[in-house]
């Protein structure tokens, strides 16, 4: 079992545009960050090679290039925003090469916006021409219904961004030959985009083996856990090992690492967790 960091990066990407601070002309390549996005890999109960996908933004082409991704069985979105969805038409190829449809989940607020965005893909019946488009099959989440797909549980958790609230998806293994695949690396919550964890959602939040959290900046910001504040909530959850994402260029790589902890590190594009949840 292999989890994949395809992307570590705010929604404007490290270099960003127009910029020639210290990070964005950074010659260390954990400095260069895509929009956040990861992935799953493993092979199920019945032997099938299986790949998850977390949020598609626009730059999933370059990143399932990088990652060398050769099938994506489903996609899993934690919320509408353009950085981690602008990137669903490239999907189409995978359709293709696997020969089949692929599952979409996403809650009501997420899949209706979707739909609307991409409605040549999810209303193909209304296209001018029948092109070439992605064939997906959509389903609704619901904050605390885990959703079981080929001997995993992905359980949606509720989560807050500014006002806006989100999914963070834990992640257990339910198949006993999973279990021990993935051995130091699940149980697993996956908490992007998120500025508060509502009281509820605490109790979904124990007995991790990893976290991944949102850290975008050291400045306050009105959506977004600063690093100081995803260093506390990272405490208070209590995983092995959290890796921080969703980074701005305000943080360097080399330096803001020597200053935190073992347990707690800024990811950083490619970074892969095998089974012993180490990199």
């Amino acid at each position: 079992m292999r989890f994949t960091f395809l992307g570590t990066g705010t929604s404007a990407g490290v270099p960003a545009l127009a910029c020639s601070c210290a990070v964005c002309t950074s010659d260390d390549p954990r400095d260069n960050r895509l929009r956040t996005s990861a992935c799953l890999r493993f092979t199920d109960p019945s032997g099938q090679d299986r790949t998850i996908l977390i949020d598609c933004g626009p730059d999933f082409r370059q990143q399932a290039l990088r990652a060398e991704l050769t099938r994506l069985d489903a996609i899993l979105f934690t919320h509408n925003h353009v950085d981690h969805t602008w990137g669903l038409d490239e999907v189409r190829r995978f359709n293709v090469s696997m020969g089949t449809p692929i599952e979409v989940y996403a809650n009501q607020h997420t899949r209706r916006s979707l739909e609307t965005v991409y409605s040549h893909i999810f209303h193909r019946a209304r296209n001018r021409n029948d092109s070439f488009v992605a064939d997906l099959i959509p389903r609704t989440i619901e904050e605390a219904s885990p959703l079981d797909l080929f001997g995993l549980r992905f359980e949606p958790i509720r989560l807050l961004h500014g006002r806006l609230p989100v999914l963070g998806f834990r992640i257990d293994a339910i198949d006993p030959s999973l279990q021990s695949a993935s051995d130091g690396l699940l149980p697993m919550a996956y908490c992007t985009d998120v500025s508060a964890i509502p009281p509820e959602s605490w109790a979904r939040l124990t007995g991790l083996r990893t976290l991944v959290l949102d850290a975008l900046r050291t400045r306050r910001h009105p959506t977004h856990l600063t690093l100081d504040e995803a260093v506390q909530t990272a405490g208070r959850i209590g995983a092995d090992r959290t890796w921080l994402v969703h980074m701005s260029h305000d943080l360097p790589h080399r330096t803001t690492n020597e200053a935190l902890s073992d347990d707690i590190q800024l990811a950083w594009d490619g970074l892969e967790l095998a089974g012993t949840g180490e990199p």
